[in-house]
């Protein structure tokens, strides 16, 4: 099987996942959507109100910031692959529980191991929290860690992990907005000085 076919099964699976509480109040699984070949992986935490009716993630309002950074770096969506800790929606957009994230991320790992990315932006703190503790990096919380290069062994696989804040915080703050805005700059530039920026 291709890597797009085996990326299919992933997301089948997804689709119809009964493994979490969370599957009983979803109205859609999000199994992520990119390039299987994709240089760089953003994962989020979960999918919003938007995300849960279409199936896709990142399509609500801070899924539009996040296609403006994108293409600010260089790259549109389909040239990168884009998904979250959990595939469902929490109910009233509260964070994932441990056992939701630990039930979870399998699907996850699945995605990483077969897309093999260069670099993994981490789209605020459950997210950076997760990569970090498989990649055995100490996590002391979002603000600390965001807008610094990490080069780490994660699932067997060297890969350069990169935290910022989610998108959805620069929508209800300007400093949150500027410093995102920050972080994509210094990825960009760190993609042109290793040669990976898009021709």
């Amino acid at each position: 099987m291709s890597k797009n076919e085996l990326l299919d099964a992933i997301a089948a699976e997804v689709i119809v996942c009964p493994k979490c509480r969370l599957s009983k109040s979803r109205k859609n699984a999000v199994p992520g959507e990119g390039s299987p070949d994709s240089l760089i992986m953003f994962i989020g935490e979960a999918p919003g109100y938007w995300e849960d009716m279409k199936g896709k993630p990142f399509v609500g309002a801070a899924g539009r910031f996040l296609t403006v950074l994108i293409a600010e770096v260089g790259f549109s969506r389909s040239d990168v692959f884009i998904t979250n800790v959990v595939r469902c929606r929490p109910p009233k957009n509260r964070e994932p529980l441990p056992d939701e994230i630990e039930t979870c991320t399998p699907y996850l790992n699945r995605q990483i191991k077969l897309i093999k990315p260069k670099f993994i932006v981490t789209l605020g703190n459950q997210s950076t929290a997760y990569i970090f503790s498989q990649a055995n990096l100490p996590f002391s919380g979002i603000t600390q860690a965001r807008g610094k290069f990490c080069e780490a062994s994660l699932l067997g696989i060297k890969i350069t992990v990169f935290p910022t804040f989610h998108p959805a915080a620069a929508l209800y703050s300007a400093k949150y907005k500027e410093q995102i805005t920050k972080d994509f700059q210094l990825l960009k530039e760190e993609l042109i000085k290793r040669g990976n920026a898009k021709r």
